[in-house]
């Protein structure tokens, strides 16, 4: 995929807020210093994982958290978004960590925007109890009376789609669940532990808050009535019943139905006011009606059971994860939320957007990258209020149930040696982050 060559890319808004992003369980490693998480359980199973790995080392960030913020100053972003492991804080000692990592962050000048879930469960709490939520938002309670002097931005929950989906609908994630529609009370109660999480973090005194959503446009297969059906399922189950709640306090038609206890009374707590609104972008889905077999989500083999399938997107590069280059889906995402949600729409900041390819010289990362900072900066012309730009990720790591074999950092990382190497890639957005600062 080439860049637009000869053109810069345009500058942004001024104060435009540029970082990278990880998670606690991809990178941190030093497992033996935490309680076991559901992901601890799940890849202790054998086959859960591709290549039969855990997370017990992964880039041993926990040890290395210096050398990796120096790579951050050196890469020269605004921000660092990281997540604070729930089972970490639970044991003794846990928080220290995030009071030297957000320390080290401070004094070299990066912002600190930690999530406060982002998939690694403890390992005896449930997403399918209430109880939960109400448990999330007294561990938010923790960390923000030790972080809160210091952070100034907050990110609730990481993708509560597909941790409901993959983890608890398909069984391919932690905690290996395989309810298909019986899983829609995981999505609930991780919606109401973001409301009570807000609500949390404002009685901390925090400000700056948001959610981080992974959305793409659903393209529908045909015009046939059938697929434009389908599709439109897939997307209030993919897109609106994630979004739906926490801009609008409402369910899409139907959806709140199917949801446990006082849904109404819930929807109050859900739709606490953000900040702001963060979206992780990928790619477009291709989705029709069922056809025998329902294709795959993110790689993953889909039930045929399912009222929709996923259908190639043909005719465009792919990473080496499969998924289809499509930057011009971002373009068409954030106008469609404007024209969607309108002035009830938050500020949005794209919080993960990125890419799986092998090697240090890597030119197709560089050219993703190129084409989605330029059909971002297109979506900002177009009057969307977009404030901020994180790629996934500062590293590469623990990619779940991939294991090691998928790459998206800007750093290669060696698991023999942990030894990090910074890609083509980081020298480029180092060089573009130059051309934003003022003159």
């Amino acid at each position: 995929m080439a860049t637009d060559a000869g053109t810069a890319i345009p500058r942004f808004p001024p104060g435009f807020l540029w970082g990278v992003s990880t998670s606690a369980h991809q990178i941190e490693g030093a497992a033996e210093k935490r309680e076991p998480s559901v992901w601890d359980v799940f890849t202790a199973a054998p086959g859960r994982v591709k290549d039969g790995s855990t997370a017990a080392v992964a880039c041993d960030h926990y040890h290395r958290y210096r050398e990796d913020v120096a790579l951050l100053a050196g890469l020269g972003v605004d921000a660092y978004r990281f997540s604070v492991s729930w089972p970490r804080v639970n044991s003794p000692g846990g928080l220290d960590f995030y009071d030297r990592l957000v320390d080290e962050l401070c004094a070299a000048g990066v912002r600190p925007v930690p999530t406060l879930f982002h998939w690694d469960l403890p390992a005896d709490r449930d997403w399918l109890d209430r109880d939960t939520a109400a448990r999330f938002a007294d561990h938010v309670t923790v960390v923000a009376d030790r972080l809160g002097d210091r952070v100034g931005t907050w990110i609730t929950l990481n993708e509560p789609a597909e941790h409901t989906l993959l983890g608890h609908a398909l069984g391919t994630h932690a905690p290996g669940r395989r309810l298909l529609f019986d899983a829609l009370p995981v999505a609930h109660h991780q919606l109401l532990a973001h409301g009570l999480a807000v609500r949390a973090l404002r009685a901390a005194g925090a400000d700056g808050i948001g959610i981080a959503n992974s959305h793409g446009p659903t393209w529908p297969a045909s015009r046939d009535q059938a697929d434009l059906e389908a599709a439109g399922f897939y997307d209030v189950l993919l897109n609106r019943l994630f979004a739906d709640p926490v801009v609008l306090g409402a369910y899409p038609e139907g959806m709140g139905d199917l949801m446990p206890g006082d849904v109404e009374s819930d929807l109050k707590v859900i739709t606490e006011p953000v900040d702001w609104y963060g979206v992780n972008y990928y790619a477009p889905t291709r989705v029709g009606a069922p056809q025998g077999t329902a294709g795959e989500f993110g790689g993953v083999p889909l039930p045929a059971e399912l009222p929709f399938s996923v259908r190639e997107i043909e005719g465009r590069p792919v990473t080496d994860f499969g998924w289809p280059v499509v930057p011009e889906g971002l373009t068409e995402l954030l106008t469609g939320f404007r024209d969607r949600y309108g002035d009830r729409l938050p500020p949005v900041v794209i919080t993960e957007n990125g890419c799986s390819y092998d090697g240090v010289d890597d030119q197709d990362r560089i050219a993703y990258l190129d084409a989605h900072v330029r059909a971002l900066h297109r979506a900002i012309e177009a009057g969307v209020d977009v404030r901020g730009y994180f790629v996934w990720s500062l590293m590469d790591n623990f990619e779940w149930a991939e294991g090691y074999a998928r790459r998206f950092g800007l750093v290669h990382v060696d698991f023999e040696t942990l030894e990090r190497t910074p890609k083509a890639s980081y020298h480029w957005f180092r060089d573009l982050l130059r051309t934003q600062r003022p003159a």
